[in-house]
């Protein structure tokens, strides 16, 4: 997920905003207009608009701290792994010694977070953030 928040120092909304979003563990570039004129520029194409704050979240964007849309946005939003993933019980009775729970990594596209994360294909993923994982849709 890719956000953007369009900033100016003294701007009380582009705090909330910000803590909106670090209260939900939302990592964000801030880019303060006062400062940047490039990303001053860069706002008004986006957006239209010369006030802040101006947030885009994956390509959409939100003008003001318009919190209802901002949490639709980041609830439709979903992390990429940039890997092909299948429950490893569907692969376990066609590759002996494989895991019958987790996620069978398929395919791992080149520069995505799984490629740097050193996944490969043949791995399987039976754990992610402390919890188990059991099929890859989880």
């Amino acid at each position: 997920m890719n956000v953007t928040v369009y900033t100016t120092p003294t701007c009380a909304y582009c705090r909330q905003a910000k803590m909106f979003l670090s209260q939900r563990g939302v990592p964000f570039v801030e880019k303060n207009v006062a400062a940047d004129r490039n990303a001053a520029m860069e706002m008004v194409r986006l957006s239209g608009q010369q006030g802040v704050p101006v947030i885009a979240i994956d390509g959409q964007v939100v003008v003001g701290f318009d919190q209802p849309r901002l949490m639709q946005l980041l609830q439709q939003a979903k992390p990429k792994l940039g890997a092909s993933v299948a429950d490893a019980a569907s692969q376990a009775a066609k590759r002996p010694g494989i895991p019958s729970s987790g996620a069978y990594v398929g395919r791992v596209r080149p520069g995505t977070p799984a490629e740097k994360a050193g996944l490969r294909q043949g791995d399987v993923i039976t754990g992610l953030g402390g919890q188990p994982v059991i099929v890859a849709d989880e």
